[in-house]
C-alpha cells in the first residue's frame, strides 16, 4: 500500500466536510451582526455614501495622470 499518493495530493479545503461547517457558522454569526447592529448600520450608511464621493474621486482619476504632451499628430491637426 502506498501512502506518499495521499500526502502528494491533500484534499482541497473547498472540497472537506469542514468547509461547510465552517460557511454555516460564518453565516450564522453574520446574521446575528446584522440583525443586532441592524440600527448602527443604518445610520453610518448616509455618511459612507458622502466619504464614498471623496474615494471614488481619488481613485477613478487616478489613471489621467494629468500629464499635457503634445504628440506630433494633435501639432498637425492644430494648424
Amino acid at each position: 500500500m502506498d501512502h506518499n499518493s495521499d500526502k502528494a495530493n491533500p484534499p482541497k479545503f473547498w472540497g472537506s466536510k469542514y468547509s461547510i461547517g465552517y460557511l454555516v457558522i460564518g453565516a450564522v454569526a453574520a446574521y446575528f451582526l446584522f440583525t443586532e447592529h441592524y440600527a448602527h448600520t443604518i445610520a453610518v450608511l448616509p455618511f459612507l455614501l458622502i466619504l464614498a464621493c471623496p474615494l471614488m474621486h481619488l481613485f477613478m482619476h487616478s489613471g489621467h495622470h494629468h500629464e499635457h504632451r503634445d504628440s506630433d499628430v494633435d501639432k498637425k491637426d492644430v494648424k
